[in-house]
């Protein structure tokens, strides 16, 4: 979809309903926590790696700092860290935090793919790597480092702008995900656009449906965690499903019956 087009609908859209969004939440994450399920635990596989390249040398620091002959186990004091080590760290934090916001946007990304095609009862396979094969992998690493760069801006920012940031963030993957081809700089541009058109309903709905995922999966032994999770990417998926629809594979435009403009 063209940047102008996606900007009209976004401008020009109505009020959203709160109940019926939440519902058809529901019903369609009885379709997909499976899938859902599947995309939790490759993000967990497959950040693994990154995680290790940070205990790994803090282990190893450790356990050579017991053999060396300054070592004193009765000493009060806290061991030295040289100034080069912690800035190796501190850069190898920062590569971790963008492999795992990358990792976690692609397969996010494909999440709402398959989303689509369970909603819509499309015919279509379940690439869960859809967005790290060739045409698109150098894209995701892009938008992941934006997408991080923004997260730590907000950060450093005292924190509270995260809680405006964090509405347009989820409609990034959102976008993305039905409009692989669009620059990243518009993908973010239209992400801020229409999550300040609709950030107050948007806001509540990732809200209401984060604690309830949570209340029902630590209900559910806490495992269920695991399970019910994927529950709060779903209402990102129905606003942007209802403000700007989705396309055909010729390009015609296919509105949902519950969109509005």
């Amino acid at each position: 979809m063209k940047t102008i087009e996606m900007k009209r609908r976004i401008e020009d859209a109505k009020a959203l309903d709160f109940g019926t969004i939440f519902n058809q939440s529901i019903e369609l994450f009885k379709k997909v926590w499976v899938q859902g399920l599947v995309v939790l635990l490759l993000n967990m596989v497959l950040a693994m790696p990154f995680v290790m390249i940070i205990y790994i040398p803090l282990f190893l620091s450790g356990f050579m700092d017991v053999y060396t002959s300054t070592y004193d186990p009765y000493s009060s004091g806290q061991p030295q860290i040289g100034p080069m080590f912690g800035v190796m760290m501190g850069v190898v934090y920062i590569i971790m935090i963008i492999a795992m916001s990358t990792i976690g946007l692609g397969l996010k990304a494909a999440f709402y793919r398959i989303c689509k095609l369970k909603d819509l009862e499309q015919m279509g396979s379940e690439d869960y790597f859809y967005f790290f094969k060739k045409p698109y992998l150098g894209k995701t690493i892009k938008l992941g480092l934006a997408y991080s760069g923004i997260i730590l801006g907000a950060f450093l920012l005292c924190g509270l702008p995260i809680i405006y940031a964090f509405v347009p963030l989820s409609f990034v993957i959102t976008i993305y995900a039905f409009n692989p081809d669009m620059s990243n700089s518009d993908i973010v541009k239209m992400a801020f656009d229409l999550g300040n058109k609709k950030w107050l309903i948007s806001f509540g709905l990732l809200f209401v449906s984060g604690l309830l995922a949570g209340i029902v999966g630590f209900m559910m032994c806490f495992v269920g965690v695991y399970v019910t999770s994927s529950f709060s990417y779903l209402p990102p998926y129905f606003i942007y499903k209802d403000v700007i629809g989705f396309e055909d594979e010729d390009g015609t435009p296919r509105i949902s019956e519950n969109s509005r403009f």
